[in-house]
């Protein structure tokens, strides 16, 4: 078996990565168990590296407020901004601070100047992308830059009589940001305003401005870059999904939390697939994100079970969608020391010396079928380990042996 563990891994490279694919993958989907750590960052930005220049790979996607992420996009294309401005307002959950997620911005801008003083074709220009909603663990955002931004772009270019609203409808409509954006309403249904009248027109008027948007798009194309009308519809998806999520934040079913994983990660699919359609790109997130099968997890002490994005997405693209799941070590400076021998991670840290190796995930799984590894558990809730159960159903598994203490 020793063997067997040993001839399903290699380096973790590019090449190898497409060396476990039928194809290049449109969309190559490469997960974390845990957030915040730069060691698995600079993998993913080494990685990214290799993609563009040796696979053609033009976008990377994180998992970031898609609205937000705008920000970042327009500092690596056009030199929008300042690094130190567009990482603080362009990256969500505070991963802007992150000295990986700044040398990835930093290096992608540098890509895009490089060729010459003109800088690169715009076919060619690296492009990034937040693909979560405009969401944070404890609250949601106001709806209303998306909304608005959807607006503007329509009323610019269509027959005033053709929207369903003015500006000054959306904005009295919409009322104080803070009474959407509220933390209370995270642990309390009452404290949203997800399902009152002004909650219940918006969404009304975001279907409907959505709807117009797709109906006048051969005239919209004539008016304006295609890059303005794909911008539009990213406002319309967030716009939508965003209602959405705060029509389920003020649920008080049994289903509640449920509903609104599920919703978040609706959004993040209809994201990728949106970035699907405009060529190969690398989406990096949790791994819970990321997978096919049903994911599942524990908050308040109640379990969970939803479909991922990975899995909405895998769906629908088929081999056009791949995954590498990433699996750890040692994560000692958060009390996650080495792995007990009867795991996947244990095997795979007795067995491989190198800090860091690529598996052929269904040839592992194969290999161990007749000795099921063990569950590991973990002491600290921010890494979730390696289902055994889903191995099999990764295209390829990053081992990490051991990571660092982030600098």
């Amino acid at each position: 078996m020793v063997t067997d563990i040993r001839n399903t891994t290699h380096a973790v490279e590019a090449t190898a990565v497409m060396k476990l694919l039928p194809a290049r993958p449109r969309l190559l989907a490469l997960g974390e168990p845990t957030h915040g750590e730069d060691a698995l960052l600079d993998l993913r930005n080494e990685l990214f590296r290799q993609l563009v220049e040796q696979e053609g790979y033009r976008t990377i996607a994180i998992e970031s407020d898609c609205v937000r992420g705008l920000v970042v996009d327009d500092y690596v294309t056009s030199g929008t901004g300042t690094l130190d401005d567009v990482m603080e307002r362009g990256i969500s959950h505070g991963w802007g601070a992150s000295a990986a997620n700044r040398e990835l911005v930093r290096w992608m801008r540098a890509h895009n100047v490089r060729a010459d003083a003109e800088g690169r074709p715009a076919s060619e220009r690296l492009r990034f992308a937040g693909f979560d909603g405009p969401l944070e663990i404890t609250h949601a955002e106001s709806p209303r830059r998306a909304l608005t931004g959807l607006h503007t772009y329509l009323a610019s270019r269509v027959d005033a009589d053709l929207l369903p609203c003015t500006a000054d409808t959306l904005d009295r409509l919409l009322g104080d940001d803070d009474r959407w954006t509220g933390p209370a309403a995270m642990t309390d249904p009452a404290r949203s305003a997800g399902r009152s009248p002004e909650a219940v027109q918006l969404r009304l008027l975001a279907d409907d401005l959505a709807a117009l948007l797709d109906q006048q798009t051969p005239h919209l194309l004539t008016t304006a870059s295609r890059e303005d009308w794909h911008r539009a519809h990213l406002y319309g998806r967030a716009a939508v999904g965003l209602l959405r999520y705060h029509h389920s934040m003020a649920d008080t079913s049994p289903a509640r939390m449920t509903r609104l994983v599920s919703v978040r990660d609706q959004m993040m699919a209809q994201n990728l697939l949106a970035l699907a359609e405009r060529g190969p790109a690398l989406v990096h997130a949790q791994n819970a994100h990321l997978q096919r099968p049903k994911s599942s997890m524990r908050m308040g002490g109640e379990p969970l079970e939803w479909w991922s994005a990975g899995a909405l997405v895998s769906a629908r693209l088929g081999a056009g969608y791949a995954f590498l799941a990433t699996a750890l070590g040692t994560l000692r400076h958060r009390g996650v020391d080495t792995p007990a021998p009867d795991t996947v991670e244990g095997l795979l840290y007795a067995h491989t010396d190198a800090d860091r190796r690529l598996v052929d995930a269904p040839r592992l799984a194969t290999a161990l079928a007749d000795t099921r590894p063990a569950p590991r558990r973990s002491p600290w809730f921010g890494y979730a380990p390696l289902d055994p159960d889903h191995l099999a159903d990764c295209d390829g598994l990053v081992f990490v042996r051991d990571v660092p203490e982030s600098r």
